[in-house]
């Protein structure tokens, strides 16, 4: 089996190690010409792919038509107007359609609903309230449209993990709101653990919110991350004024994973 990921960031690049350190090829892209040594190091096959570029990506058929192709666009890159980032996505679908790409992971994220939605799973329709969770749910839509391949659609929540210390997050801060509110967050080890397990069972043509079961407070949980880390401590508001808990029914009874990481 060959992987491709495109998008070896915070994510992508941990990914594509654990990929490799199980026998798989790997083949990884980045829009900096910088990081290509570095993937390269790493073992992983590397390619300067960028959507937003004049150059037509087609040139790298081997990277488009590989057994799977994740899709971990970086989050700066969400910050591009929305019509921007779905040209990106629509040239990308073009993409696989002409080298005949089978199986896809698209990493979404739980921005997709709204932060003042309740108890959610992936039966609810995603009701997103800023445009970032709009751009991506229109990305979603047209993946789960195509016909020539099938998608998994793997929305994570906040991503925390080696590099990414939540004890960071807040630390210091005064008043921050809403901190009786239930944090939403997965660990970089579960990122990778559920993606491995969608490989391995080939659960394509669903959508799974990666998130852990764990929800306690934001007071709660970054009051001891920081402490632990040895920093200020954070100053929350007691209030609850958006509430938001997203939960998966997929990810044990169909998928069969369980989270490594336990959040709190």
């Amino acid at each position: 089996m060959t992987v491709s990921i495109l998008g070896c960031g915070w994510f992508g690049q941990a990914l594509a190690d654990a990929l490799l350190r199980k026998g798989t090829a790997v083949q990884g892209s980045t829009t900096s010409p910088d990081k290509l040594a570095v993937l390269q190091n790493a073992g992983v096959i590397p390619y300067l792919i960028d959507l937003a570029g004049e150059a037509d990506p087609g040139e790298y058929a081997s990277f488009f038509s590989c057994d799977v192709l994740v899709v971990s666009i970086p989050p700066r890159v969400l910050q591009q107007p929305a019509g921007s980032f779905l040209k990106q996505v629509e040239k990308l679908i073009g993409l696989l359609c002409r080298y005949e790409a089978k199986q896809i992971i698209f990493i979404s994220s739980t921005s997709v609903y709204g932060d003042n939605c309740g108890s959610v799973d992936e039966r609810d329709e995603p009701k997103p309230d800023h445009v970032s969770g709009e751009v991506l749910l229109a990305a979603e839509r047209m993946f789960r449209e195509q016909t020539l391949f099938r998608t998994a659609i793997v929305r994570f929540g906040g991503l925390i993990g080696p590099g990414r210390d939540p004890g960071r997050f807040f630390a210091g801060k005064k008043d921050v709101p809403n901190g009786l509110a239930p944090v939403n967050l997965i660990h970089l080890r579960d990122c990778i653990g559920i993606c491995q397990a969608v490989l391995q069972k080939q659960w394509y043509g669903y959508t799974l919110n990666a998130c852990a079961p764990q929800h306690p407070s934001r007071k709660g949980f970054y009051t001891k991350a920081s402490h632990d880390a040895g920093l200020e401590l954070p100053e929350f508001v007691d209030e609850s004024v958006a509430v938001k808990i997203v939960n998966s029914v997929y990810a044990g009874p169909e998928l069969g994973y369980e989270f490594q990481e336990k959040i709190g």
